[in-house]
């Protein structure tokens, strides 16, 4: 895995090489029941988690932290779908207009591994440096790390392996 910060300042890109080939990776960002299983880190559950998972719909996400107080919900839009190759959403909490860009892709890598990227934009220097600060980056990878041990689980009840 490796993370990297652009030129401009306002991105992050995260990249990792998952034993799972793109159709199950694209699987488990697409379906709620799926998604519940493996997103956010570690400790702080999706609790909210609705999705209408097509180009121009929504979703809306709520995660509750350890001590059991609910998140700040945040959703968006589902802005291009690629089965199996990219998914791109803009992303924000309830009631603010800064939206990040998030760009999914999922390349065939050996053996049946898929190198996953996490590009997100962020529209402003400011909304950057907040989410930086709470440690998005660190809670991306978390996520991916559930990820990981989900798509082991559904590769074998789709018969993928």
């Amino acid at each position: 895995m490796s993370v990297s910060q652009s030129a401009n300042d306002r991105e992050v890109v995260i990249t990792r090489v998952i034993d799972a080939p793109p159709k199950i990776l694209f699987l488990a960002y697409s379906r709620p029941d799926y998604v519940k299983q493996w997103f956010g880190p570690k400790g702080w559950p999706l609790t909210t988690c609705e999705m209408d998972f097509r180009v121009g719909g929504r979703f809306r996400f709520g995660m509750t932290g350890p001590d059991g107080a609910a998140g700040p919900p945040f959703g968006g839009e589902y802005l291009e779908i690629v089965p199996d190759e990219k998914i791109v959403y803009d992303n924000g909490f309830e009631g603010s207009d800064d939206k990040m860009i998030v760009t999914i892709t999922y390349e065939n890598a050996e053996q049946g591994k898929t190198l996953m990227t996490i590009h997100t934009l962020f529209p402003t220097d400011e909304m950057y440096a907040r989410h930086v600060g709470w440690g998005y980056a660190q809670g991306i990878e978390s996520g991916m790390e559930n990820l990981e041990a989900v798509v082991r689980q559904l590769a074998i009840a789709e018969g993928v392996r």
